[in-house]
């Protein structure tokens, strides 16, 4: 058989032979995390969690204490660690780990709208350095959760940030005065 190939012509090359494809066995197993990725990744979930739980009752808080616009801001912040909690879950399952989810408290108590932010404030920064610590230990063990880590330390040092911003804010008002309170909770939330 004759191809013409660019203006030339050229014999149709044919292998001599069939070519064999290896012996099928079954399925290989998929490489993993290491189990103290593992282990890394369930200890944030269940920070992840506690987080949720935490603003979905600052949430419920202010709601009952008729601080709408902190309601509605805690409850986005309930929906956010929700899907933290998600994308760490999803990355352990893309490496063929089912997710274990620790138990996680589920109900709070506060004192006042300060104390939501000053406790807040506390949680956020703790997982910014459990997240900064993690990402530190992941350098040299495994360079994708490296990189994969890096969008929580950032999420983490922007809630750290914000909430420090609140608390900059809560010191310019005395807030054993409801209006002055309510006037806080009107301008920051």
């Amino acid at each position: 058989m004759e191809i013409k190939k660019f203006g030339v012509q050229a014999q149709a090359q044919r292998p001599s032979q069939p070519t064999e494809s290896p012996a099928f066995n079954g399925p290989i197993t998929p490489n993993s995390l290491p189990e103290e990725i593992i282990n890394m990744f369930n200890e944030r979930l269940g920070d992840e969690y506690t987080a949720h739980y935490f603003y979905r009752n600052a949430a419920n808080w202010c709601k009952n204490m008729n601080y709408k616009k902190a309601a509605e801001f805690f409850e986005a912040e309930a929906t956010s660690e929700l899907e933290h909690a998600k994308g760490l879950q999803d990355y352990l399952t893309q490496w063929n780990i089912i997710p274990q989810i620790p138990q996680a408290p589920t109900t709070q108590n506060f004192m006042n709208l300060v104390d939501i932010i000053n406790k807040a404030y506390n949680m956020e920064f703790g997982l910014f350095e459990k997240y900064s610590e993690n990402q530190k230990a992941l350098d040299s063990i495994h360079p994708a959760t490296f990189n994969f880590i890096q969008k929580y330390v950032d999420l983490q040092n922007g809630s750290v940030a914000e909430y420090s911003d609140l608390l900059n804010a809560a010191v310019l008002v005395d807030t054993n005065d409801k209006f002055q309170t309510l006037y806080f909770e009107q301008t920051y939330f």
